[in-house]
């Protein structure tokens, strides 16, 4: 994502970069949205069409990739995120 910050990311596709289960990139995300860290969005397209549900995409915002960039090295890993203050380990 910090990679990428203008591009939205789905929730499995980020779940799979970082090595978690879906019960653990979820609750991450949320904390991350309420700190306005990240934007989501459910995308625009009609389910039964696609032969799928809709995926809720992700976007980093400018504050969230800013912070981001502070406090995460370049090659952070998963577990890195889960030790940032607010997101997985404290809340």
């Amino acid at each position: 994502m910090l990679g990428r910050p203008s591009e939205e990311h789905y929730g499995l596709e980020l779940s799979r970069a970082a090595h978690l289960a879906s019960g653990t990139i979820y609750p991450i995300l949320r904390r991350l949205e309420q700190r306005g860290w990240v934007v989501s969005r459910w995308e625009d397209v009609d389910p039964s069409e696609q032969g799928r549900p809709r995926k809720r995409l992700y976007q980093l915002t400018g504050h969230g990739a800013q912070l981001a960039r502070k406090q995460l090295p370049t090659d952070a890993t998963a577990a890195t995120w889960a030790r940032i203050p607010g997101t997985v380990a404290e809340v």
